[in-house]
């Protein structure tokens, strides 16, 4: 995570731009905050843990078990498979069938907290948020979730130039649709690019 470093003053009697430039290239983007109300909120979620649980003793059971805890507030409608509306992607009315949180969050969640992880002292061969189990979750989120609410996520390749690949440290972009809840309740296919890490970002 960034942070702002005290030496530097937002005062400049000097008339040295330098330092006051480096100030604002240290305040942190819209993702690094997110990443760190995340990481607080699963810090949170561990120490209310019964027992409560140490972040060296974190696996990936305790991943999936905090995914599940965050379905009780999510705001997507996943239509149970006896639902009349099951596989129809605009429901003509409502059905009292469970919100969950939607696959897109929690993909991107899963991959905010696994740098996170790293950012706060775990190692990476020990990080509990990129074990295969984690991963076979989320797939099979995705697949359910795409069945229930017909909709597909469909992926589709987009190559980097070799050079821009070889300095990001290989890799390609993938362009994917993800459905998304809007504020106003309304939903909305939006395109993420998948970075070489994995991480999904707003186009």
């Amino acid at each position: 995570m960034l942070a702002g470093n005290p030496h530097f003053s937002s005062a400049n009697p000097s008339g040295d731009y330098s330092s006051a430039a480096a100030a604002g290239e240290a305040r942190p983007s819209r993702y690094e905050s997110q990443k760190r109300r995340d990481w607080n909120t699963f810090s949170q979620y561990l120490r209310n843990h019964r027992p409560p649980l140490a972040l060296s003793r974190c696996s990936g059971a305790h991943v999936l078990e905090f995914l599940r805890y965050l379905d009780q507030f999510g705001k997507t409608k996943v239509h149970a498979v006896g639902c009349p509306f099951f596989g129809q992607p605009c429901p003509p009315a409502p059905c009292p069938c469970p919100l969950r949180q939607a696959w897109g969050s929690l993909d991107a969640l899963v991959g905010r907290l696994r740098a996170a992880f790293e950012e706060n002292g775990g190692e990476p061969e020990a990080n509990p948020f990129g074990v295969r189990a984690v991963r076979l979750y989320l797939r099979e989120v995705r697949d359910s979730q795409a069945k229930a609410r017909g909709i597909a996520y469909e992926k589709k390749k987009r190559k980097r130039p070799a050079a821009n690949a070889s300095a990001a440290g290989g890799g390609g972009v993938d362009v994917e649709p993800v459905r998304m809840m809007m504020a106003d309740g309304r939903e909305q296919m939006v395109m993420m690019a998948v970075d070489y890490t994995g991480e999904l970002i707003p186009l």
